[in-house]
């Protein structure tokens, strides 16, 4: 019965945070604590794996593809604690590899330092436009559809969007 009741929750924002959360309330024509409880509700469905302490090794990799540059740089996680959190009390056969690890950390960098790392892994010079694209490529196929890391390398490096011939 507890679990369903509300509970009253102070939290610190700056001024300028209060200043989005009224003009999204005015807007919508709502109260600004309708704003908050939908932020929170959306940024933890965001990361609801996280709150699964089953879910461990490769199986968080789509969270930390999808969220991870807003989680890394607003906690700012550096490569071992992602990689502890993520691979912490995993089977070995759920394991995400360190240098992949790295990958995640660098996407809440500055990209070029993710490019250079992801065109080490990949074998060739990509453009820096899509380099969260072939990250997101390269770490799915990997982790999430099971494929080894010569064809995940392939994946990263195709094109997103196919070449129409014209005529």
């Amino acid at each position: 019965m507890s679990e369903q009741r509300k509970q009253a929750v102070s939290i610190r924002l700056g001024t300028s945070d209060v200043r989005k959360i009224k003009r999204v309330a005015e807007r919508l024509g709502v109260r600004d604590s309708d704003v908050i409880r939908f932020a929170l509700k959306s940024m933890l469905n965001r990361i609801a794996p996280l709150c699964d302490p089953e879910i461990r090794g490769r199986n968080l990799v789509p969270v930390f593809v999808e969220a991870g540059r807003d989680l890394i740089a607003h906690f700012d996680l550096d490569a071992f604690r992602l990689e502890a959190i993520i691979n912490e009390g995993a089977d070995e056969e759920r394991l995400v590899d360190h240098d992949d690890g790295v990958l995640l950390a660098m996407s809440g960098t500055e990209q070029p330092y993710l490019k250079l790392r992801l065109n080490a892994v990949n074998g060739v010079d990509s453009h820096l436009e899509g380099t969260g694209d072939s990250l997101r490529h390269y770490l799915y196929a990997k982790y999430v559809y099971r494929q080894d890391d010569a064809q995940a390398s392939a994946i990263a490096r195709a094109p997103l969007m196919p070449k129409i011939a014209n005529g």
